[in-house]
């Protein structure tokens, strides 16, 4: 079953599940384990097999968009869509700074969140 990453040909692509609250990420298989590692929890339905992401219900209601928000800094060199109704720039910019400085001195790595237009929402480059 395809999902909205291979849809929109992004590697990941974040947003609002329609008519509910929940945060949802699709990706392509190779991608899986890294957005667990981010935070993210794993779901699968098993046929056809479709395996998707979302933040934590646990967490609390305003820790959602926050992690969504910081999902993309964090996933450098990756083609990241995230729903601007929940994306929050200056979330965005401090996971950016963490992510950059949390790095090894000998391999700085500078990331980029350049937008780039997309077939239905905006997308974020990083």
């Amino acid at each position: 079953m395809a999902n909205l990453a291979d849809e929109y040909g992004t590697d990941v692509e974040i947003y609002m599940k329609a008519l509910t609250t929940t945060i949802h990420a699709d990706t392509p298989t190779e991608l899986h384990d890294l957005l667990e590692q981010l935070g993210l929890e794993r779901h699968t339905y098993p046929e056809p097999l479709c395996i998707w992401h979302t933040v934590p219900e646990h967490i609390e209601a305003h820790e959602h968009k926050r992690l969504a928000t910081r999902v993309p800094a964090l996933l450098a060199g990756y083609t990241v869509n995230c729903d601007p109704d929940f994306f929050d720039e200056a979330v965005y910019q401090q996971a950016e700074h963490e992510a950059l400085t949390s790095r090894p001195a000998a391999a700085p790595r500078r990331l980029t969140s350049a937008p780039v237009a997309p077939p239905a929402s905006p997308r974020r480059v990083l």
